[in-house]
């Protein structure tokens, strides 16, 4: 071991003591140098790095951006938007609704703060919109104990139905539907399918509202009738209507 050691040691100094001994090549450098400057292509001493000079084919002419870690959880959510943008009459109306509550918007955001950061991840580890992580506003003002009239349970508001189809089991001792990590793994699960189905974030938020049936007859209509079919051109009803623009509309706050 010792003679190993010693023989590394050796084999360093002398690599480093030849690095230190190298002279540059005054010559090549000043001979780059007026290549660069003049119309043909800069050649440079083999051996050696090149750098890059504007006008080459390897300058891409950006500089380069200094990355640095997020400074909160927005700036987090905000560094993962992804969707599309809808600017419309309905956004801006929700807009006006929530700047008008701020104290209800401030209780939401208290409760959210126990919740959001496992969403996020959960969203950037499937490459997912962070938008969606603002979804539980538009759904239950992220209370997981919340029930609609129609008997939709949890952050994510999952019917009975759909929430047995991701398994989140529901009987007299337990409703994972009111479990945040059960019933977020159960929603980005059905999301993602939806985007899959759809090929479109807004259709794939209409379906989670709506349901994936009513999204495909609606624009089965539409292109029998020779219509467009995105978001804001199907028939629908009121509260799938509003569901994209809310969602917009606390994106819009948060950027």
């Amino acid at each position: 071991m010792k003679r190993l050691l010693a023989a590394a040691m050796v084999a360093a100094s002398l690599f480093l003591a030849g690095c230190a001994s190298t002279p540059p090549d005054s010559k090549a450098i000043q001979a780059a140098a007026t290549a660069s400057s003049s119309s043909a292509a800069p050649v440079y001493p083999t051996g050696r790095l090149t750098p890059l000079v504007p006008g080459s084919q390897e300058w891409t002419g950006h500089s380069v951006v200094t990355l640095a870690p997020p400074v909160d959880m927005w700036d987090r959510i905000r560094r993962g938007f992804k969707m599309p943008d809808l600017d419309s009459d309905l956004v801006r109306d929700r807009e006006q609704w929530y700047a008008t509550r701020p104290d209800y918007i401030q209780r939401m955001t208290e409760r959210s703060s126990k919740y959001i950061f496992h969403i996020v991840e959960e969203l950037e580890r499937r490459g997912m919109p962070t938008e969606l992580a603002l979804l539980p506003y538009i759904e239950s003002a992220f209370n997981p104990q919340a029930v609609s009239s129609a008997r939709a349970t949890g952050m994510w508001q999952f019917m009975p139905a759909t929430g047995n189809d991701y398994d989140l089991k529901q009987n007299l001792f337990r409703d994972d539907r009111r479990d945040v990590v059960a019933s977020t793994r159960a929603a980005l699960d059905y999301l993602q399918r939806l985007y899959t189905m759809f090929g479109d974030w807004q259709l794939a938020l209409a379906a989670y509202n709506w349901g994936e049936g009513n999204v495909g007859r609606a624009i089965a209509r539409n292109q029998k009738a020779g219509l467009p079919t995105g978001y804001a051109d199907l028939k629908m009803p009121d509260e799938t209507r509003y569901y994209v623009p809310k969602l917009q509309a606390v994106k819009n706050i948060v950027a």
